[in-house]
């Protein structure tokens, strides 16, 4: 599942779409993955899995030492 951040652009009427994260359920855990410049989806290893995924989504929205959010 991605995280999807929508933000109008700067003086115009247009939309974008920005990937924050991705959650990934590998053997019944959540996982949370970052995306570099080139599209390629990453493990973030300081965020262990964990089988409930409101604590994944409060980890990323928490911003996890200003990873997700600038």
């Amino acid at each position: 599942m991605t995280l999807i951040e929508e933000r109008q652009t700067f003086q115009s009427d247009q939309w974008v779409q920005m990937p924050v994260a991705q959650f990934r359920l590998d053997e019944k855990a959540w996982t949370v993955y970052w995306q570099d410049s080139k599209g390629k989806w990453h493990f973030i290893d300081d965020i262990e899995p964990n089988e409930d995924f409101e604590t994944q989504l409060k980890i990323v929205d928490e911003g996890h030492n200003g990873m997700f959010w600038s």
